[in-house]
């Protein structure tokens, strides 16, 4: 017998705008990029200098500079100062996490985010937000039937302000393709529970996003930058909406792994930049990096000359250029920092704040 299962379509939804605090509003709290970094160490100003310097020779030799963030960095304001590095073609791949998505998004939407938790999560109100939660899902229903990815399928509905409903007829021919193609045809069946259960009507859905210009997804699609989303189920907000197909889901962000790892392959000589995360990135990092040299090794190279550089708040007294600490230092328990340090390569370490690091290494870059 299966075991009993919450009925999401049983929760009320409020509308973003009851929503009883936002501590964050992106036109007064955006970092600009003429701002001075507060606090950066010498060693670090070093380290960063050096990897600017990898950097340009990344780029001259059509290398990807891939960089690969937590949340903090897109709730902390600095999309303002990530799109002009991609806009000078510094950064070649943008990775986040889910929870980085939709804070993007609803800068993108309403101007504001970072709602509070505690007092939320007590009344009942925690990440039940209709237009968060009912927007967010429905790109990625229809992103998974257009074959986008996570990134992308958010990205695509910022930058143009909407999304094109398929008919329910256009969707059961694809269901009934399954034969010919059953990947768009499960993709299909899925849209098409989402747009009976809502009945959402066939066309065009205009879905303003008056700050989009404050959006690093929908930069991304706008210059054809790659921008990939790597969530994990349950774990951001957008789940609570009954709108929420996993499927869906599944599929966007497994093409969106696949992306990533493919650029990945391509990353000897290139650089990575791991900033404010400390689960996502090493963990997509090592299992794509895995399979990039498997493929390598296949054609008879290695990849080995990628330059790896993490940033984060904690404090390290290991010189992580001599490999991996023993067992029995504190060190060896920074887990972000010891998974690179086993990815070959040239790995970095820099305790900064992720306002810090990406302002000086824009000014590194001469970016404006």
């Amino acid at each position: 017998m299966p075991y009993p299962m919450l009925d999401r379509f049983k929760l009320i939804m409020e509308p973003l705008a009851r929503r009883p605090m936002n501590k964050l509003r992106i036109e007064t709290d955006h970092v600009p990029l003429t701002a001075e970094p507060k606090n950066i160490s010498g060693a670090a100003r070093e380290t960063i200098h050096e990897a600017a310097e990898r950097i340009r020779a990344a780029r001259g030799a059509g290398k990807p500079v891939i960089l690969a963030t937590g949340a903090h960095t897109i709730k902390n304001g600095l999309s303002t100062v990530i799109i002009p590095l991609m806009e000078a073609k510094w950064v070649t791949h943008v990775a986040t996490n889910g929870a980085g998505i939709i804070h993007d998004w609803e800068f993108a939407f309403q101007g504001k985010s970072g709602e509070d938790v505690a007092a939320n999560t007590a009344r009942g109100l925690f990440g039940n937000w209709q237009e968060t939660g009912f927007y967010i899902n429905l790109a990625l229903n229809v992103g998974a039937y257009e074959g986008k990815g996570y990134g992308e399928s958010v990205g695509a509905m910022i930058q143009s302000e909407g999304l094109t409903i398929p008919s329910k007829d256009e969707l059961l021919a694809a269901v009934r393709a399954a034969e010919q193609d059953p990947d768009r045809a499960a993709a299909a069946a899925d849209l098409l529970w989402a747009v009976k259960s809502f009945d959402l009507k066939a066309g065009r859905l205009s879905i303003p996003h008056p700050w989009k210009q404050y959006s690093v997804q929908a930069a991304a699609v706008r210059l054809g930058v790659p921008s990939t989303g790597h969530p994990m189920i349950g774990h951001d907000i957008i789940y609570n909406h009954p709108m929420n197909r996993c499927a869906s889901l599944g599929r966007c962000a497994e093409r969106d792994f696949l992306v990533f790892a493919h650029n990945v392959s391509q990353l000897d000589g290139g650089v990575y930049l791991s900033v404010g995360s400390a689960v996502m990135s090493p963990m997509i990092f090592e299992k794509s990096l895995s399979m990039s040299q498997n493929l390598a090794i296949q054609r008879g190279e290695h990849i080995d000359r990628h330059y790896i550089l993490v940033v984060d708040l904690a404090a390290s007294r290991w010189d992580w250029r001599k490999g991996e600490p023993p067992v029995d230092n504190p060190d060896y328990y920074l887990r972000y920092c010891k998974t690179f340090s086993r990815m070959n390569g040239t790995m970095r370490y820099v305790t900064a704040d992720n306002r810090d690091f990406l302002l000086e290494l824009a000014r590194q870059l001469r970016v404006s």
